[in-house]
């Protein structure tokens, strides 16, 4: 079975740089989703309170056969949970959904700025678990170089993660090397941009899967635009958690270690960048969306 590389978190925790994302994915595919990445040979699973689908993601960790220990799973706290109590009772709510005593990485959704004391609270929260080993890693998503140097002024442990939107077109190479100051591992939660075709959100006019760039350097390789743009990331250091339910397209986004990309190739894609977000700004609060509520375990 191939192994997949290790990152070296900034607290000397080992993540597979590889795995399986579910946003979007429906409650009632989750489940086989899960089982069919982990048979595949997937051992990180990404999810979020947010996503309503935790419970099956515990599932198909059962399903699989795939003792626990050898599964990194990552959860995220919504908005609606932030604040110090919240966010310690919003551990509860994962775990109890996952079926797990444990949570690898904990990470916030969003740095919402309009409510940033109890964004640092809840994150002080995170450090409460960290400390008493609740969760092995803590992080942070979606936050910008200067929603982390804010909350960096105001914690002990520096997030481990922070989760982004990172695309070819969006590649966000300043905050990448904020996050290597620190030694944050940057994650993409849309590796093979599936942002700049997310209703509601960003137009580029055209698919990236169908960019020429991406499209000539697969041809090359006898591979498909997604599986380069998972290399790139790869090749970079970066962790990456593509997401889908098709079995077919779970085990061809981990196929992607039996080529390199040259360079060359990797400079092609990185003059791809845009620097035009896709999705959400990070900066801008949604109140109809963060004051949503997670249901109890």
């Amino acid at each position: 079975m191939t192994t997949v590389p290790l990152l070296t978190l900034n607290n000397g925790l080992e993540m597979p740089a590889l795995g399986l994302g579910v946003f979007q994915s429906p409650p009632d595919e989750t489940a086989q989703a899960v089982e069919s990445a982990l048979r595949v040979g997937y051992r990180h699973i990404d999810t979020a309170a947010a996503y309503e689908n935790e419970r099956q993601v515990g599932e198909g960790l059962r399903r699989s056969g795939v003792d626990r220990d050898e599964v990194f799973l990552e959860t995220k706290v919504w908005v609606s949970d932030y604040g110090y109590t919240q966010t310690l009772h919003a551990f509860d709510k994962a775990t109890g959904k996952l079926g797990v005593d444990r949570i690898d990485l904990l990470i916030l959704h969003q740095p919402a700025p309009d409510r940033w004391a109890k964004t640092v609270d809840a994150y002080h929260a995170l450090e409460r678990l960290f400390y008493d080993g609740a969760v092995h890693a803590i992080g942070v998503s979606n936050f910008t170089p200067h929603h982390l140097d804010d909350l960096l002024r105001e914690s002990d442990v520096v997030p481990a993660v922070n989760q982004v939107e990172l695309h070819p077109y969006f590649a966000q190479r300043e905050l990448q090397a904020v996050d290597a100051t620190h030694g944050i591992v940057t994650q993409a939660w849309s590796p093979i941009g599936g942002i700049t075709f997310y209703p509601g959100w960003g137009d580029y006019g055209r698919r990236i899967l169908d960019d020429p760039t991406l499209t000539a350097i697969a041809a090359a390789h006898g591979r498909t635009a997604a599986q380069v743009m998972l290399r790139w990331h790869l090749q970079q250091g970066r962790s990456a958690i593509p997401k889908s339910v098709n079995p077919a397209r779970i085990a061809e986004n981990f196929d992607v270690f039996g080529f390199e990309l040259t360079p060359d190739e990797l400079d092609a894609i990185d003059a791809l960048d845009t620097g035009t977000r896709g999705g959400p700004d990070p900066d801008v609060p949604r109140p109809d969306i963060f004051d949503r509520a997670i249901p109890e375990a």
